[in-house]
């Protein structure tokens, strides 16, 4: 959706709740540069996946003063964690601010409704521009450029099927708890608690922190059978299922 929404402010950050990498931040302190929220969970494959672009635009365009926030809501147990996030985001080297959400404080202030989801507001603090779920960075990173008055290349696209001119293969649906079976997908992730380890198709995957594990790759979206076993002190909370590009011809 690209609908006018400058009238409408950004809430305010409650008190005393956590940050990583930086001192609490206050929304009202922010006036006179562009803001960009997003929500997300180190242990939800989506979020993970649209992380180096968040990384990216700090790194390219907080010097042109760009505030970029990541606000960690868990939907997890695993991830509720306050250490277990800190952990998370020194192992992902995640440098810009982290508010630590894990009571959904902020989550409820925007009314928000999944993992992960973009507000990019302007220098007066009103909503410029907005996106739920992957995809539509080429679109967030031009309006940041709107909103700075610079002009460069875009990030590039982290993998094929984030090329805004791919063609995706819808994949199987997420599966709550262990799961094997068909499957269609691009990838293959299992958000996994305890530590211990996984046989993945015959290949054993070591776990040593909550988080989502990517489990399978292919090169386009695929047909497979997924085979898995957990071991003792491993939680398989749930396997997801990542798009791929449509095979040629397809």
């Amino acid at each position: 959706m690209r609908a006018p929404v400058d009238t409408i402010s950004a809430p305010p950050f409650p008190v005393d709740l956590p940050w990583v990498n930086v001192a609490p931040l206050r929304m009202d302190k922010q006036i006179g540069r562009p803001v960009l929220i997003e929500f997300w969970d180190f242990c939800r494959p989506n979020s993970l996946r649209t992380l180096p672009y968040l990384k990216a635009w700090h790194e390219r365009y907080a010097a042109d003063g760009l505030r970029v926030i990541s606000v960690h809501t868990p939907g997890f147990a695993a991830s509720r964690d306050e250490d277990a996030v800190r952990a998370a985001v020194a192992r992902l080297e995640v440098e810009h601010p982290v508010c630590i959400d894990s009571d959904g404080l902020v989550w409820s202030l925007y009314d928000n409704e999944g993992w992960p989801s973009r507000y990019l507001f302007n220098q007066a603090g009103r909503l410029h521009d907005f996106h739920f779920g992957e995809g539509a960075y080429d679109e967030t990173e031009t309006a940041i450029q709107e909103l700075l008055g610079v002009h460069r290349d875009l990030v590039a696209p982290v993998r094929p099927e984030d090329d805004p001119e791919a063609r995706i293969v819808v994949p199987t649906q997420d599966v709550a708890g262990p799961w094997s079976g068909p499957y269609v997908a691009g990838a293959v992730w299992a958000v996994l608690d305890g530590r211990g380890a996984i046989r993945c198709n015959g290949r054993t995957i070591p776990v040593e922190h909550p988080g989502a594990y990517e489990l399978i790759r292919h090169p386009m979206s695929t047909e497979a059978e997924l085979e898995l076993e957990v071991s003792d002190g491993v939680e398989c909370i749930g396997v997801c299922f990542a798009p791929g590009l449509a095979p040629d011809g397809a």
